[in-house]
């Protein structure tokens, strides 16, 4: 039934949210603790990649993308979080919400297609070396990543925005309202279809396909060549299976409604979904390449030599 209360028109609640007394605290220090890790994680890489102009490559261009994805999508879900935890009132606005529809799946949007760029990034220098310079136009696709997934997703946004809603409890932690629409939802569905399978069944087909060429490509080469293409391969593969079962978890949340999905589910996919891939990265790309770790060491040795004033 549709509320007249014009509180409740203007608000949603998130309903996941339980009262765990003097224990809140406790739980709020240590997502804080986490948060902090996925920002000063993010944020090393970042420079790292900045300050090493050897580092001043696609594949380390494409690396520090992610880092800053990371820190964008985190940035839409934790603040909000956080403040949760220690609030007796759970209630978001309407405009609020939707910013925070739009940033957590643009940042979800964004992370596989920067994923499928890096894969052909792998196959153009390992396949066609000789055409490397000419054909990684870095800028390009980078804009690319970020604006097609910043226009699609605004595109659904705003689809949702006009549905009216007959409700306002959501049973997520961050916003999720279509399910609450008193009328048909075709129209969103289909755009989420299509969003879904540009934004992560396309990348991912593409990066299957390439790492097949690179593949064949190793089989008719010498051992050193394989072993130098599996060093810089194998964190991409690392982090896109990651990211994918993240992104699946949450794609097969979204398919059932709240009463026939179990609350610890809901919480254990969604915070999975906005904690695992942005803390996975930096830690498999800095700690796995030795180019990054190389950066990161002789930065660390140079400041330490430096006498204090």
């Amino acid at each position: 039934m549709k509320s007249n209360n014009s509180l409740n028109s203007f608000y949603f609640q998130f309903t996941l949210f339980v009262d765990y007394g003097p224990l809140r605290y406790l739980l709020f220090s240590l997502c804080m603790l986490i948060y902090m890790t996925i920002i000063s994680a993010n944020v090393i890489i970042t420079v790292i990649v900045y300050l090493g102009k050897s580092l001043h490559q696609p594949m380390y261009i494409f690396i520090c993308c992610l880092s800053f994805n990371s820190v964008y999508g985190t940035a839409g879900f934790f603040p909000r979080f956080l403040m949760d935890i220690l609030s007796d009132t759970h209630l978001i606005s309407r405009p609020s919400c939707f910013v925070q529809l739009h940033v957590i799946y643009s940042y979800a949007a964004c992370e596989p297609l920067i994923l499928g760029i890096m894969a052909y990034n792998r196959f153009v220098a390992i396949c066609q070396p000789l055409h490397y310079r000419t054909f990684m136009v870095v800028r390009y696709l980078v804009i690319f990543a970020v604006l097609y997934p910043a226009f699609a997703v605004g595109v659904c946004v705003y689809l949702t925005v006009r549905l009216p809603l007959c409700g306002y409890k959501v049973h997520r932690l961050f916003c999720s309202v279509v399910h609450l629409s008193c009328v048909d939802t075709t129209v969103n569905r289909i755009a989420g279809s299509v969003f879904t399978t540009t934004t992560t069944f396309l990348p991912l087909f593409f990066v299957l396909y390439t790492y097949l060429q690179i593949l064949l490509v190793c089989r008719r080469s010498s051992s050193e060549f394989r072993g130098k293409a599996l060093q810089t391969c194998l964190p991409h593969i690392v982090t896109y299976v990651i990211f994918f079962f993240s992104t699946f978890c949450e794609l097969l949340l979204s398919r059932f409604k709240a009463d026939e999905v179990s609350p610890i589910v809901i919480v254990v996919l969604s915070l999975e979904f906005v904690i695992i891939p942005p803390i996975s990265n930096p830690l498999v790309y800095g700690l796995n390449l030795p180019q990054i770790r190389g950066v990161f060491f002789r930065y660390f040795k140079t400041q330490k030599m430096v006498p204090a004033a």
